[in-house]
């Protein structure tokens, strides 16, 4: 029996405030635990919440790039529930009267069209967090109550997608768009983006679902896909031997490479939501949506197709540089005045390379859009070899001088004149029999490793079209 999987999402997106959702307290990651509260988001008899303006603002943002409507009034309600991390016993969300509803994400995943029809974009306050580890007793668990009270939008979708890489493609669009309009910081280490998976199987043809498996809390695009693969498998098994899934929440474990059973649907609690007694209804002022729209910067497809359009760049490049809305700002100002292809190979390759083995943030990049530019264009020019670029390149990350002051320094000017080049080359043919006799016998990509070397003897000064023209009619003599 062939089976289909049915998958729907609930991506839970913290807003970047600078204060939490109802108190003035930080929501900022890594401090000591419990440094970041107050009576308010303590849960303390008398403390009243008071809604973050900002907060409203980028949930408004939010629901807006995903094409949701976005009610006039809405209402918080209390979420019943009893967990250690939560101080009151509730959480403050919306039920039936969410801010937005509807819109739609369109995909394109392993060259098929997926829409993903949107639900819903309710705000509420995160929980605090559990600490199994670092107690200084195994039978303990630590409670951390700074992350108690962060203002989370939770975007919920319908179930359309089919497949676990359509599921990551999806939750990964959710992230770009969010990163880009400064609603969240795309974080999912640390937790500030985060997504439940809905899962279930039913016979190919059948329209009815069959029953869903909560996947929780999982923190990772590729974890999200292991996971999926995992639950898709393992139910299609069960119900082609004739079995019953059983209504249930799962983890993922990535070392396991498995979902493993957390609790049964069954025994979760009726959450007995009812209107917030100490919110009023939220009503947004006249004219606030048209506000934040106008101040939304360029989505990420928008970009997308602009870079492809403006720059005449492959669609992957454009890809990749608009994955953070800070890289392709910097692309942008090298783009410029440096040829874009060019700039586009510099910025992919050799400055997120750096960048990431160094864990510096591209906000913080040692070498500013001006300077690679400057760079580039001698590379453009034909003043300097790429090898001779990238060594300069190395020290302009080091010591933040300007290419042309290390070039002349350093003596790196590229040399194209033939006469001062065929010593290098009797050079390194005389020295490379085994790549010279590779090259006669038929493999014309040996005389690279030739090339190469020429480059290495010079210091990375040498014209390569000029050293391969030299070598080739050496060899061929």
């Amino acid at each position: 029996m062939q089976f289909e999987a049915v998958i729907g999402l609930e991506v839970h997106a913290q807003l970047q405030t600078r204060t939490k959702i109802f108190c003035g307290c930080t929501p900022a990651f890594g401090a000591p635990p419990n440094s970041h509260t107050c009576p308010v988001c303590l849960g303390m008899p008398g403390a009243l919440p008071v809604l973050n303006a900002d907060a409203v603002d980028k949930a408004i943002a939010a629901a807006l790039a995903l094409g949701c409507t976005v009610h006039e009034v809405s209402e918080f309600a209390r979420k019943n529930y009893f967990y250690p991390d939560l101080p009151k016993g509730y959480q403050i969300s919306q039920f039936d009267r969410p801010i937005a509803t509807g819109g739609q994400v369109d995909l394109e995943v392993d060259g098929q069209a997926v829409h993903v029809g949107i639900t819903r974009i309710h705000m509420e306050e995160d929980a605090g967090k559990s600490l199994h580890e670092g107690t200084g007793d195994p039978n303990l668990t630590g409670i951390d109550l700074n992350r108690a009270g962060t203002p989370l939008i939770e975007i919920v979708s319908e179930p359309d997608l089919r497949t676990a890489a359509a599921a990551a493609a999806y939750f990964t669009y959710i992230r770009d768009v969010l990163v880009a309009i400064g609603v969240n910081d795309g974080n999912l280490e640390e937790g500030s983006l985060r997504c439940d998976a809905n899962v279930s199987v039913r016979p190919r043809g059948q329209a009815a679902f069959g029953t869903k498996v909560e996947v929780k809390n999982v923190n990772s695009f590729r974890y999200l896909q292991k996971a999926i693969e995992y639950e898709i498998a393992r139910q299609s098994a069960v119900v082609g031997e004739g079995g019953s899934i059983a209504q249930e929440t799962r983890l993922f474990d990535p070392d396991a490479g498995r979902t493993f059973s957390m609790r049964s649907k069954e025994e979760a609690h009726d959450y007995r939501y009812f209107p917030e007694p100490d919110l009023p209804m939220l009503v947004l002022a006249p004219g606030q949506v048209a506000r934040v729209r106008a101040a939304m910067p360029e989505l990420p497809a928008a970009r997308r197709a602009r870079f492809v359009a403006q720059y005449g760049l492959p669609a992957y490049d454009a890809g990749v540089l608009t994955q953070d809305p800070e890289v392709a700002g910097y692309f942008e100002a090298v783009a410029a005045v440096a040829p874009a292809k060019l700039a586009s190979n510099w910025v992919m390759g050799d400055v997120l390379r750096t960048l990431k083995e160094q864990d510096v943030a591209i906000g913080t990049c040692p070498i500013a859009p001006a300077a690679l530019a400057e760079l580039l264009g001698l590379v453009d020019a034909g003043t300097i070899s790429t090898a001779a670029a990238r060594q300069v390149f190395e020290t302009m990350w080091a010591t933040r001088e300007s290419a042309s002051v290390i070039v002349e320094r350093e003596g790196l000017t590229q040399v194209g004149d033939e006469s001062a080049l065929l010593a290098h080359v009797a050079t390194v043919v005389a020295a490379n029999p085994d790549a010279v006799a590779s090259y006669k016998a038929g493999r014309v990509q040996a005389i690279g490793a030739l090339v190469g070397q020429v480059m290495k003897l010079t210091r990375g000064t040498a014209n390569p079209k000029v050293v391969h023209a030299l070598i080739q009619r050496h060899l061929d003599a």
